[in-house]
């Protein structure tokens, strides 16, 4: 009897624990031009673009970036791929109710982009 209690109540916890934010979904981009889901992609995370606004250059609907983050508290750390760029990223998502800040330095942090993005 004790040992169901016991199990119970360790159940009752996991449960009422709030669900881990993660950055999986579509997410749409602060600047309007860009929308993207990010999904799993084998071990790491993949951003696809699915819609870009017409007229902007050097994006297209299916680049991707593969991202290998890990949640550091609430923030996921790590870095990224960008294949169409050949690029790799120090990279930094920060999660807040339905909206995401990405900050991703390139050149050993000497050149660093930071956006903000919506869900969708």
């Amino acid at each position: 009897m004790r040992h169901t209690l016991m199990t119970v109540v360790a159940l009752g916890v996991l449960w009422a624990m709030p669900a881990m934010a993660s950055p999986e979904g579509d997410w749409a981009r602060g600047d309007g031009k860009a929308r993207v889901k990010i999904a799993p992609c084998g071990a790491d995370l993949c951003a696809v673009n699915t819609w870009i606004k017409a007229g902007v250059k050097d994006e297209k609907v299916g680049d991707k970036l593969v991202m290998s983050v890990k949640n550091e508290g609430g923030t996921w750390k790590g870095r990224a791929f960008d294949p169409q760029r050949n690029l790799h990223y120090r990279l930094t998502i920060t999660l807040g109710g339905e909206a995401m800040t990405t900050s991703g330095c390139v050149l050993g942090g000497l050149v660093c982009k930071k956006m903000t993005w919506t869900r969708i």
